[in-house]
């Protein structure tokens, strides 16, 4: 398992929530950080570098839940969805499948 540097956003105060994101691409399990107020663009930021993609590689986006079903992340919303429910079931950590 490898961790990988991870863009922490500031929200300006000394409280940065961060989560535990999990990613599975290519075989491969990786570990990073994410702050609680991450936007889509910047996760698909962070994803890219973390999966190597180039800057015009297609990708989708695949969070687990908690019935381990996989939910697909389009847009903000799908994001704010996925946190949600990532606080509100206390759960170690977000796992994210990404596809091309």
């Amino acid at each position: 398992m490898q961790k990988m540097p991870s863009q922490v956003l500031q929200d300006g105060s000394n409280n940065v929530n961060e989560i535990k994101v999990k990613t599975a691409y290519n075989g491969e399990i990786m570990i990073t950080y994410i702050n609680e107020k991450i936007t889509y663009d910047k996760l698909c930021h962070e994803i890219r570098g973390i999966c190597r993609f180039s800057p015009d590689q297609p990708f989708t986006i695949k969070w687990v839940d908690e019935e381990n079903d996989p939910c697909t992340i389009l847009d903000q919303l799908g994001l704010n969805e996925a946190i949600r429910l990532y606080e509100l079931n206390r759960d170690s950590e977000l796992v994210i499948h990404d596809r091309y």
